[in-house]
């Protein structure tokens, strides 16, 4: 069995991205991992680079600033790096996104358990959305709790963004893949960076959703029902990011009100505490595994 990592990447350093503690994250369980760097204003490509790991494979790329169609351009660039991968399996980890070092074992068994099975087309992972600071989760339906983020890599696939994957079938339509749970989580920090990075890749961003750059005056917009304490341990690789580069103050804005949105999913809360359901959108059809 033969393991693709890959990921896209562009000013990391700039808007704050753990994005060498994510590679260092999953380089123990990939053959190969391919990189796409974006030419960036920071010295991302420089930081990757000097990881020397034999196993890494740099791409450079240029992105179409003019791509402004509901982040088209993050699927174009992970599927710029998918298409390097040689691996059975795929396995797509963004910039802010980190793997327990304690789950690796999972992942590897799972992906061994399901390689000759072809009823399974992707592995799904619970998440862990960190939100405002290190110790908090962002736990409503608004927050996909699973999402699939290794495909096998003999599908016909393709991205609609840069979250989730299409297969397309024999009628050239697109579907969700066909997803058995991996057993393993993935953490994910793009919420708890410092303000002023979050301030950053909002301004930079919104270029590609076609809309003017969003307010962003902290993290405490939200509504509180939305949040829950975390009690776990994080991935070692991410002790020093968190010491130097995660945000420590968060108080929730006592003005805020929640949105028409926000009362909804307290409502979808209710409704899966009663009965166990789990309301949060999937782009992938569960399968037995």
């Amino acid at each position: 069995m033969r393991i693709s990592g890959f990921t896209f990447i562009r000013n990391g350093t700039l808007l704050g991205y753990p994005y060498l503690q994510s590679l260092a994250s999953i380089l123990p369980l990939v053959d190969e991992m391919v990189i796409n760097v974006g030419t960036s204003r920071d010295d991302t490509l420089e930081r990757i680079e000097s990881l020397s790991d034999p196993k890494i494979r740099i791409i450079r790329s240029e992105w179409n600033d003019r791509m402004a169609e509901r982040g088209f351009v993050y699927a174009q660039q992970k599927m710029i790096a998918q298409y390097n991968c040689g691996g059975d399996w795929a396995f797509y980890l963004e910039g802010d996104e980190v793997l327990h070092e304690s789950d690796l074992p999972v992942i590897r068994a799972a992906m061994q358990r399901h390689l000759d099975n072809p009823a399974v087309e992707a592995l799904a992972f619970d998440f862990l959305h960190f939100y405002g600071v290190p110790t908090q989760l962002a736990v409503s339906p608004a927050w996909y709790r699973r999402e699939v983020r290794v495909i096998r890599n003999t599908l016909r696939t393709f991205a609609p963004d840069g979250l989730f994957w299409m297969v397309m079938d024999r009628h050239r339509m697109g579907r969700y893949p066909r997803a058995a749970m991996s057993g393993a989580k993935i953490y994910h920090y793009g919420h708890v960076r410092r303000v002023e990075a979050m301030r950053r890749k909002h301004e930079l961003v919104s270029r590609y959703w076609n809309h003017p750059p969003p307010s962003f005056p902290d993290y405490g917009d939200i509504d509180p029902q939305a949040l829950a304490p975390f009690r776990g341990t994080h991935p070692a690789v991410m002790a020093d990011w968190l010491a130097e580069q995660a945000e420590t103050d968060f108080r929730i804005n006592p003005s805020y009100r929640p949105s028409r949105r926000e009362h909804k999913h307290r409502l979808a809360m209710r409704l899966e505490r009663w009965f166990g359901w789990d309301l949060s959108k999937k782009h992938f059809k569960p399968v037995a595994g």
